[in-house]
């Protein structure tokens, strides 16, 4: 029996069940939740540094941040709902489930598409290009990516096929989740793990790229959503659990799988795009037109030092000649010489 456990490969625990959520009197506190919080959290502290570092007003950022993360929840869980229809609209189907968010369920691409939306809400209020909040977002994105993936460790549930890895996940074959006529015991890929890592990797290449190529006009964040992709494709293709299946050219696969091939191919095309028209366009502005800080559009210190002089020039001798051509200038300027006269520029 020693030899057994010794010889027998190593594993991946679940949390016992009672580890999913914490009772607080009549408040219960979800495992899955408290994840998607951390994650949040760091994603803003992340966004906010790289704020600072471009510049931006700080406060900016908590501004538009307020409008994308509740509009990105709300897009994760139709999102999540639409993939996975059986559990909500199914002959078993429960309605009431929808809103439950801490009993897991949230699609990132619902997520990141209506968070675009409340980004785009907050960045116009804000006089900040998408473009800028999503390129300095993205990093924290995929840190927060790789936190909430840990929501579905505690729940148990969505790991992958069944395998004999050192690195199996256990499942508690009462739970739920335990795939019918699988023997007790049975260890899964735990894609929970593989996706948290691969998001992790992803937030290093990020930072990396941006430091060295200072990646602006969305470009990052097409990177983001190429480097995601690829990754979820494989994970995706790993994973059993229910999901709405689809058939495209012969091949029936998980509506994830063939969004994440579209994607894909989108972000590499969009990237392109991009990088074509960053080297014909000349407006670099992290601002909407018309909303950048007086800093940058109104008059420098060195204009107001030159209008300082024309103004205190009047009474000027001989010996200081250059100061008389700066007022005789600024007298032009307001009653400007019929063309042809001395001192007008031809």
């Amino acid at each position: 029996m020693n030899l057994m456990s010794v010889t027998a490969p190593a594993s991946i625990p679940s949390p016992p069940a009672d580890f999913s959520s914490i009772s607080l009197g009549p408040l219960t506190i979800h495992a899955y939740a408290l994840c998607i919080l951390a994650g949040i959290i760091l994603a803003l502290w992340m966004t906010s540094v790289r704020w600072k570092r471009r510049g931006l007003p700080e406060e900016a950022v908590w501004d538009i941040s307020i409008w994308a993360i509740p509009f990105g929840i709300i897009g994760g869980r139709l999102y999540h709902v639409i993939s996975s229809p059986d559990a909500y609209f199914g002959a078993n189907g429960d309605l009431s489930l929808i809103p439950q968010i801490w009993r897991g369920g949230l699609g990132i691409w619902g997520a990141v598409a209506l968070g675009a939306v409340g980004a785009w809400i907050g960045c116009r209020r804000a006089g900040i290009k998408l473009s800028t909040y999503a390129d300095v977002g993205v990093p924290g994105l995929l840190l927060a990516q790789a936190v909430g993936r840990w929501g579905n460790w505690f729940n148990q549930e969505l790991f992958g096929a069944p395998t004999d890895v050192p690195w199996g996940l256990e499942i508690d074959a009462n739970n739920a989740n335990f795939p019918d006529g699988t023997a007790p015991g049975t260890l899964f890929h735990p894609t929970f793990l593989y996706e948290s890592l691969w998001c992790l990797a992803g937030v290093v290449l990020l930072l990396a790229l941006d430091k060295r190529f200072k990646l602006r006009g969305g470009r990052l964040f097409w990177i983001y959503a190429a480097f995601y992709t690829l990754g979820r494709l494989w994970i995706e293709i790993l994973r059993i659990d229910d999901a709405e299946m689809v058939t495209l050219f012969g091949v029936t696969q998980r509506l994830n799988v063939w969004t994440s091939v579209l994607l894909f191919v989108i972000s590499i095309g969009m990237f392109i795009f991009l990088t074509i028209r960053a080297k014909k366009d000349t407006n670099t502005s992290l601002y909407l037109p018309g909303r950048e800080p007086e800093a940058e559009t109104g008059p420098t210190p060195e204009d107001h030092r030159n209008e300082t002089d024309g103004q205190n020039s009047a009474p000027v001798s001989s010996a200081s000649q250059p100061r008389a051509n700066l007022a005789e200038t600024k007298n032009e300027d307001v009653n400007p010489r019929k063309p042809g006269t001395p001192g007008t520029a031809k």
